[in-house]
């Protein structure tokens, strides 16, 4: 891959983190008011968002390493996050097709973001 297709690339992937959050906080506006959906809730609103936030850190990181550092930190967000929907659905608080997709749609991002750190090294 040339160089510019790796920055349309890395856009790409970018535009899903935010299209991936905001589908993490209108999730997050429909789960039930109990105590267990709370603390579930608010861990994935974290996580979710986090992801995105720290794939936008990558990439105005100031060098390959540290853009790897915080691209290895997106990866661990990505998958705190695929965990808290697993929870969410497998406790049956949230078995709606929102929560399928996004489970759905978090696997396939750790794959992402995990290939982009192999091609890394």
């Amino acid at each position: 891959m040339d160089s510019n297709s790796w920055i349309d690339y890395k856009i790409q992937v970018r535009e899903r983190l935010k299209v991936f959050a905001l589908n993490i906080l209108e999730l997050s506006n429909s789960l039930p008011n109990s105590e267990r959906a709370h603390i579930l809730n608010r861990q994935i609103t974290r996580s979710g968002t986090s992801t995105y936030a720290n794939y936008r850190a990558a990439l105005r990181a100031r060098s390959k390493a540290e853009f790897f550092a915080k691209l290895s930190v997106t990866v661990e967000e990505a998958d705190e996050t695929e965990m808290w929907l697993d929870l969410i659905i497998d406790s049956k608080i949230s078995v709606s097709e929102l929560a399928i997709q996004l489970h759905a749609e978090s696997v396939e991002i750790i794959k992402i973001l995990a290939t982009m750190r192999k091609r890394l090294k």
